[in-house]
């Protein structure tokens, strides 16, 4: 049975970002944000076998599971990859998740982190895909699909090759539209012309999109004056047709109170009020960047072989996005078996070629200190 698009709340309870008092979950307050979240009539909550390394599960127990009839919410949580070592690490993990949530079954179970490269070759390698359609034969789940964050063609070839998936997670907010990396609406154009059902997440980017700079704001309040940054960002993605439901990682009260009066009388962007997300979006882009056009002129004689066009991208979408974590696994996906940044030895043949007239060796030492550093390895 597909799932049922008009029982999903607008608004999903991401259960990654919690309150913490000296590095343990406040449970106090985690109780009175679900019963805040519960009483607005919305019930989808999102957890993973990771976040909170691991804590965020079993909190759902305290907070919801015991104290709320099990067909009174919804509960998603994801199956991590590189957790993954052998074919029985997908119940053994799965197992814990029961364990740990006391849910007795998952609502929506989604495979973690789909991308190009190690994660979705493991998803194939232990037959994830067909391990949890068994489980929703066993009524241990009830719909299964995939959280993304990959290429557009990776996402056709999987949709392809999976079409028992019911519904797509992605990262999608009007600053990662356009984003190089990202490219966010090309995902959700892939998955809108299918009519899959998307749930969104990061829809204020990690909180950022929340506290822009002031030139930002200036144009937002400019053309959405009724609207918080964090509501409009809210709304640019809630206007969106195929969007089944906007996850927050919401860590305090006053988050979750604005974002319920957001969705309770939930009102799409007008044509005015695009067009002040459309400034913001022009604005971003005004920041200083690195003016490499892929040309790839500095490839072909570089003696370490760096992929340097691909480090500048990965570098602009740093200063142009204000994240770092995506950037680095975009990184570290280009320079596998290549040169990596720290692997230059100044040699100058890329700047003698570089119709841009690059300072490449002082930006590939800056690209050594952003993404050489080890701070995002996992």
């Amino acid at each position: 049975m597909s799932i049922d698009v008009s029982k999903m709340p607008k608004l999903g309870f991401g259960l990654m970002r919690l309150p913490e008092n000296d590095g343990v979950i406040d449970l106090d307050h985690v109780c009175r944000m679900v019963d805040m979240y519960m009483e607005s009539g919305m019930n989808y909550f999102d957890t993973a076998y990771v976040y909170h390394s691991g804590k965020s599960e079993c909190v759902v127990k305290d907070a919801l599971c015991k104290r709320y009839d099990r067909d009174k919410f919804m509960l998603a949580t994801k199956l991590p990859a590189w957790e993954i070592k052998c074919s029985e690490d997908r119940d053994r993990i799965f197992n814990v998740q029961l364990e740990r949530t006391g849910a007795g079954y998952f609502d929506l179970y989604l495979l973690h982190s789909i991308e190009d490269g190690s994660n979705y070759e493991t998803y194939e390698k232990y037959d994830c895909f067909r391990w949890g359609m068994k489980k929703k034969e066993e009524g241990l789940i009830k719909h299964l699909g995939f959280s993304f964050h990959g290429s557009p063609a990776l996402l056709k070839e999987v949709l392809d090759k999976h079409p028992e998936i019911e519904f797509v997670q992605i990262q999608l907010n009007y600053a990662d539209w356009n984003n190089p990396i990202v490219r966010s609406g090309e995902l959700y154009n892939i998955l809108a012309e299918r009519k899959i059902p998307i749930i969104v997440m990061e829809p204020i980017k990690g909180g950022t999109l929340a506290n822009p700079a002031d030139k930002i704001k200036d144009a937002l309040k400019e053309n959405i004056p009724d609207s918080t940054p964090a509501e409009a960002a809210l709304r640019f993605v809630g206007s969106l047709d195929g969007v089944m439901t906007i996850l927050s990682g919401m860590s305090s009260e006053d988050q979750m109170r604005e974002n319920i009066a957001t969705f309770t009388n939930f009102k799409k962007l007008t044509d005015s009020e695009q067009e002040g997300i459309d400034k913001a979006v022009a604005i971003m882009r005004d920041i200083a960047l690195i003016g490499c056009t892929s040309c790839r002129y500095c490839c072909d004689g570089c003696p370490s072989s760096i992929p340097i066009p691909d480090i500048f991208r990965a570098l602009n979408t740093v200063k142009l996005y204000n994240e770092e974590f995506r950037p680095q696994m975009f990184y570290n996906g280009v320079t596998q078996g290549k040169g990596k940044a720290s692997d230059c030895i100044g040699c100058g043949q890329c700047e003698g070629v570089c119709p841009q007239h690059l300072n490449i060796i002082e930006l590939m030492e800056s690209a050594k200190e952003q993404f050489d550093s080890g701070k995002f390895s996992r």
